[in-house]
Formats: structure tokens, C-alpha cells, sequence
């Protein structure tokens, strides 16, 4: 049996701080079958790219900033590697914990999700949106989910490629590839990290976060069976329509426009979602 091959990818946008040290620190892991370190400069107006390259990285440079899913996905298209180890350069993901993953892939698992512990997360907000996340995906795959928007990962490079189509280009790719691996058969675990504190300015805004937090929860349901999100909110509506049904004919003897408004939206959002079923069974066709 050959022995794998591995990518370090790691996005940057103005990580100059920082993006030399995580580099130095993966070399100093001494890897077995480490075959390159890319870093996706993805149009920082400061030294990521040149520091990055002083440090012995690969670098691609976007012309102008694409979003950090973009960069994942060009990082992976250019990986030569059979694994590919993704992780941020603010500083957040520790290099000493890329074995462990890689470990556990070996293990026969198709990608392992470095899991945030108590503590790691960058507010208590983004902890409570992240346990959110987490219990939601792990209701819609039946498995338990304990970091859905993690970045550090790895994972099997020909597999990850299988998706590029759905990444999208912003913060969220996370979590669409944790949920199309799922989706898709494929093979998912988790090993506890504990992320350091990210060096350097965030690009994340709470307005444009709040917009993210609704996006990433229609994406869980979008991406792996809409029915079974849509089913229990048309059961609901369904549900409580009934109640104001038997309500109003006790009281004035009568079926209401109300009670006719929730039964046909009841039926809407039960059609939307059989729709949408059949979409997403399309999407992973072949």
C-alpha cells in the first residue's frame, strides 16, 4: 500500500502577523508524506504573500479578495496531495494537532473535523450559534455533529473535489461539506482541539455574521433532506390550524378564513419542501 500524500492549504487575507509562524510550526511537525504547503492569498493589501513565501509556502495569489471559500477551493484544485489538511492562518489552529486528524483518517474515515472545545469559540454568541448549528445538522443526519463550521480539517482530497460545484465563495464551506459528505455516504468523524486565539483583525461583522447564522441554517436543511426540515414546520402550521379550527366552531360554529389560510400554508411548505427533496436527491445523482 502506497503512502498518502498530503496538502496543507491554508487560506489568508492580511494574515501577515501570523501566517509565518503557522507555517514554521507544520514543517516543525515533521509529517510523514508532506508534500507542500499552499497558501491561498486571497488579495491581502498587506506582507501575507511575500512572509509566506520567506516561510517556504507555495503561494496563490487571488487578483482581489474572493472570500475564504474561494480560496479553499482553489487551494484544493492546485493540492497534488491524496489528503488535504485545511486550516486558517490567524494563528486559531494548532499544527501539532494535523497528526492526530491524519490518524484518524487513516482509520478509514473520509474526513475528520478538528472539534472546538469549551472555550475555543471567539464569543459566547458564536458558541451558542455554533451548538445551534451542531444540533440542528445532527437531527437532519442522524449523527452526532460536534463542530459543524469548524475549518481545520482533513480530508480526502479526490472526495472533498466531488463538491467544489457547491461551495460557496463565503465564510459557510464548512458547512456544506460536512453535510455533503453526509449526504453523500461518505465517512465523517471529529477530534478535540482547542483553538488559540486568532492574531490579528477579524473579517467578521456581527450584521453580516446574523445574515450567516440564517443562511447556514437553511444550508444544513438544503443540503442533506429538506423534507425533513419542512415536514415538521408544515406539521405544525398543520397542527395549529386544527386547534383554531375546533376553537372557532365550538365558540361560533363556524371553519374561519384563518383556519383555511393555515391549512393551505400547511400544504405549501409540505410541497416546497417534497420539491426541494427532489432537488437535492438530483444534486448528488452521480
Amino acid at each position: 500500500m502506497k503512502a498518502n500524500k498530503i496538502s496543507v492549504v491554508i487560506p489568508a487575507k492580511n494574515e501577515s502577523l501570523s501566517i509565518a509562524n503557522t507555517i514554521e510550526q507544520i514543517y516543525a511537525e515533521n509529517i510523514p508524506g508532506l508534500l507542500e504547503v499552499i497558501v491561498v492569498n486571497d488579495g491581502s493589501n498587506d506582507d501575507t504573500k511575500v512572509v509566506a513565501k520567506n516561510a517556504g509556502a507555495t503561494v496563490i495569489s487571488h487578483p482581489y479578495s474572493k472570500g475564504n471559500g474561494a480560496a479553499i477551493k482553489t487551494g484544493a484544485r492546485q493540492a497534488k496531495g491524496d489528503i488535504i489538511i485545511f486550516l486558517d492562518g490567524d494563528g486559531q489552529h494548532k499544527p501539532e494537532d494535523i497528526p492526530s486528524l491524519l490518524k484518524k483518517l487513516n482509520d478509514g474515515y473520509d474526513m475528520v473535523v478538528g472539534a472546538r472545545q469549551k472555550g475555543s469559540q471567539a464569543s459566547i454568541g458564536r458558541s451558542l450559534a455554533n451548538k445551534f448549528y451542531n444540533g440542528l445538522a445532527s437531527y437532519m443526519t442522524g449523527h452526532k455533529v460536534e463542530d459543524l463550521t469548524s475549518g481545520f480539517r482533513a480530508v480526502n482530497a479526490n472526495k472533498f473535489r466531488e463538491f467544489l460545484y457547491l461551495y460557496p465563495n463565503g465564510f459557510s464551506y464548512p458547512t456544506t461539506s460536512t453535510m455533503a459528505f453526509f449526504r453523500a455516504g461518505y465517512s465523517v468523524s471529529y477530534h478535540p482541539i482547542n483553538a488559540n486565539q486568532r492574531e490579528g483583525e477579524s473579517h467578521i461583522s456581527p450584521i453580516k455574521d446574523g445574515i450567516r447564522f440564517l443562511l447556514i441554517i437553511f444550508k444544513i436543511g438544503t443540503l442533506y433532506s429538506p423534507l425533513k426540515m419542512f415536514l415538521p414546520i408544515s406539521g405544525s402550521v398543520f397542527l395549529t390550524g386544527c386547534c383554531y379550527y375546533l376553537y372557532t366552531f365550538i365558540t361560533m360554529g363556524r371553519f374561519t378564513n384563518m383556519s383555511a389560510l393555515m391549512f393551505t400554508t400547511a400544504l405549501t411548505i409540505f410541497m416546497v419542501g417534497l420539491v426541494s427533496e427532489q432537488i437535492t436527491n438530483l444534486m448528488y445523482k452521480d
